[in-house]
Formats: C-alpha cells, structure tokens, sequence
C-alpha cells in the first residue's frame, strides 16, 4: 500500500498540452504532469498520471510514452482510451475529460506487468509533443491525520473513488452484521478499536429493512444509523450507510420506505464530509432494468439533500454485476444508471467465488466505478471453513484496482463470517488475538497496513 515512486514535471505547447516525464522530465509554462507508481508487486505494479492545464483550453489530449524494457506491458487502463504497440503507448482522452479548461485536470492510469526490472517509462510525450526539464518530489502524504482529516469529502473521478485533491483512493473497512441483531458490538470501545487498532478506514452500517429491521421501526433505526455516522465521524472513518435489502430481492418492494428513509438522513448528514450511501445491498432474482429504474428514482432523492455525495447502487445477482445470474458487466456497462458521482456495488465469498469472479472485476472496472461493500472470506453462506488463499487473491487484486471494500462482519455471530469469537461484545476488548477469530486476524492484519492517500 505503500507509494514506490512519484514524479512530477511541468511542461508547455503552443497548441496543447505536451508532457513528458523521465530521469530529466521537463518543466514549461502551460501544463503540469504528476506520474505515480502507486504500487507494486511481484511481476505488476500500478500507475496514474495526472495532468493539469494551466494554459490555454485544450480539446482532445493524446498521451503517448515508451516502456523502456520490453518485459513492461499494460494490462488495463482507465478514464482514457489505451493501447499498445512494442515498447510505445497511447492514451486517449475519453468524452468527460477531453475538454481541459485553463486549471482543469484529467486523471488516467493503468495496471501493468513487468520481467526483470521495471524502469521509469520515458519519452512522454501530449499531442505529439515532448517536454524537457527537471523532477521534483511531491510533498509527502501527511503520516499523522484521519483518513477523513486527509482526504475530505470524496467523488468519483473517472472509475475511481477519488479525494478531494482529486486523486484515487482506496478505502479499507468493516461491515456491521444486522444492527437490529447485534447492536451491542457497536460502541464507543468496539469503533475506538476498530479505528485506532484495526486502522480501518470505513464502518459499513448494515441496516435490514426486513427481517426485523426498519420497517418495524422506521425513527428507532433511522435514529441508530445517525447515531453512528456520529461515531465513525468522530473518530475520522467513513460512513457507509447500507440500505440492507435482501428478502424479497426487488429493491422496488421497498420504494417508499427507500425515499423517506434517505430523506431522512440525507437532510440529517449533508454537510458530514464522512458519508456514502449504499440504496440497495442485494438486489437478486430481478431484471437489471428493474435495479435501474429504482436507482433512479432515489438517487434524485438524496440528491436534493445532499447533492454532492457518493451514491453506491446494488446490481443484478446479489450485487454480483450479474456473474452469479449467468450475466455479466456487460447489461450495466450498456445501460448505466443515469445519475452522477454513483458506483457499483460488487460483493462476493471467497470460498464460493473465484476465478471467474475475479476476472469479471478486472474487466469491469475499467469501465465502470466499483465498490466491494460486503464481502466474506468463507462461503455464500456466510459459513464454512475460510479460504485463505482465494481471499488473498481477492484483496490483491482489490488492492491492484484501487477497489474499496468492507469486510463482512465486524460481530461476534456464530459464524466463521465474523471477525470476532462468540461471546466477545459483551466485553471491551476488540484487536487482542484471544477475540478474534481466524478470518477477524486476516483481515485485522490487512486492514491496519499503512494507507497511501494521495494529497498532490
């Protein structure tokens, strides 16, 4: 999670913007180029480069640069059009970030592999045409602060779900289990814990809307979910609030109860810089359309509330893109929900969903913006044995894509699910290896890694 390297040069053109970036990149007036190697790994790394245009208004950008070593190949790219030839590549600038005002920035990236070493790329070059000068290193990501305190309020930028400099983050957190069950695992010692020890970024708030959840007492729950985005807020982590529809599937069941619902707590929480809103957790034996025509009647809901937040909308096949209905990203890819600043949800259980899950999340966020808001690392069923080494290839790969997501459940259910044994919120202690249980010590140990939230 680290930041590997980060280059920054500044360039100019007569006619556009012009950048390149190497051991001698350049500085001019005009343009400003930030190149990144966010992370690496054994054969892969990931980068972004952001550029800034401080001259002229530019229509239609074309970023192309050399991989200096033949073993160096772009696996996927975002928020451009990639492509590659030999050692040269080409990126595009697609429809919502062609157009670059005087100070307006695009962000783009991509994911690659690599043999042997893996050297700056070089000759970078904007509309044709190369910059020459010197680097210098971007200020330092803060090492003290919350990540709320760093990042602020966040959007979605392209694929990614992006801070308030503008650059992709990733957070990394934990889902409660059903409040209506397990409302004493969720207190000042369990979220003091969970921030400060499990260095978790987020609080998923799972609140069922069935099952002896909201529609039994709609001010009681709406008042225990505000209650604790008080709490996430107090202690720097993002809120992730969780209309948990499950049985029946079809969010449009409960429509009305979604509206008043996320009026409610929209109005209540619009100036918190710590909120997102999850409207649908599992939408499942039900039509994409039908998703689709729910999400659009409650997105416009929050929006006049709190026009600036992240939405996340549950897809088809319990928030599967479709996968687990025999579909795929393909049915949203080709009919989006027609709103901003929204994601998808994905969820998945390592020990059921593999391979073919995995390569549907890779193909996917490269065109579309992704949040994994519930997973587990046991089966479907929330039980079972867990699987370590299919839920380390899933966090890899999260981690890879800059995909956030919240780990399902932070309680002490009577499930291999649970991050906790049985038995422990009836006490205060929440991180000790006694409490927890062996997938609460993977995640635990995954969770609390350094962040690298970008800040230039």
């Amino acid at each position: 999670m680290k930041r590997l390297l980060a280059l920054l040069a500044t360039c100019a053109t007569v006619l556009g913007l012009t950048a390149a970036i190497g051991p001698q990149a350049a500085a001019a007036a005009g343009c400003k180029v930030d190149y990144t190697v966010a992370s690496q790994w054994t054969g892969g790394f990931q980068a972004a480069v952001k550029i800034t245009n401080l001259g002229a208004p530019v229509t239609g950008w074309t970023l192309g640069f050399a991989m200096p070593d033949a073993g160096q190949k772009i696996a996927q790219g975002w928020n451009a059009t990639w492509s590659q030839s030999g050692s040269t590549v080409t990126a595009v600038g697609v429809d919502w970030n062609r157009t670059l005002a005087t100070g307006a920035a695009a962000d783009v990236g991509f994911t690659g592999s690599f043999t042997g070493a893996n050297p700056k790329p070089t000759a970078f070059t904007l509309n044709g045409v190369a910059c020459t000068g010197a680097t210098e290193e971007p200020p330092p990501v803060p090492a003290d602060g919350t990540p709320v305190d760093i990042n602020g309020p966040l959007h979605v930028c392209g694929v990614n779900l992006c801070n308030q400099y503008n650059r992709p983050v990733q957070l990394r957190g934990m889902s409660t289990h059903g409040i209506q069950w397990f409302s004493e695992c969720y207190n000042a010692a369990s979220l003091e814990a969970l921030a400060k020890d499990w260095k978790s970024d987020l609080l998923r708030i799972a609140m069922y809307v069935q099952e002896d959840g909201y529609e039994t007492d709609p001010a009681g729950f709406t008042s225990r979910v505000n209650g604790l985005v008080d709490m996430a807020e107090a202690r720097g982590m993002y809120a992730l609030i969780d209309f948990h529809t499950l049985t029946p599937g079809d969010p449009n069941f409960n429509l009305a109860r979604a509206k008043t619902f996320f009026a409610s707590v929209a109005a209540r929480n619009a100036d918190k810089k710590n909120v997102i809103y999850e409207i649908a957790n599992e939408p499942n034996g039900v039509s994409w359309s039908a998703i689709k025509n729910y999400a659009e009647q409650v997105i416009p809901v929050i929006r006049a509330a709190d026009p600036d937040a992240v939405v996340i909308v549950g897809t088809r096949g319990w928030s599967s893109l479709g996968v687990s209905d025999g579909s795929n990203e393909s049915e949203v890819v080709n009919n989006p929900v027609h709103a901003t600043n929204i994601m998808y949800a994905f969820h998945f259980y390592a020990a059921s969903h593999k391979d073919n899950y995995r390569t549907t999340v890779s193909r996917a966020a490269s065109q579309l913006p992704l949040f994994v808001t519930e997973f587990g690392t046991v089966s479907a069923t929330g039980g079972g044995a867990m699987d370590a080494a299919s839920t380390t290839a899933w966090l890899n790969l999260l981690d890879q894509l800059k995909i956030s997501y919240a780990n399902w459940t932070y309680s002490d259910a009577p499930e291999s699910s649970a991050a906790l044994r049985p038995g422990t919120c009836a006490g205060s202690d929440y991180s000790s290896s006694g409490v927890l249980t062996e997938s609460g010590a993977l995640l635990k140990n995954r969770i609390s890694t350094p962040d690298s939230f970008p800040t230039s």
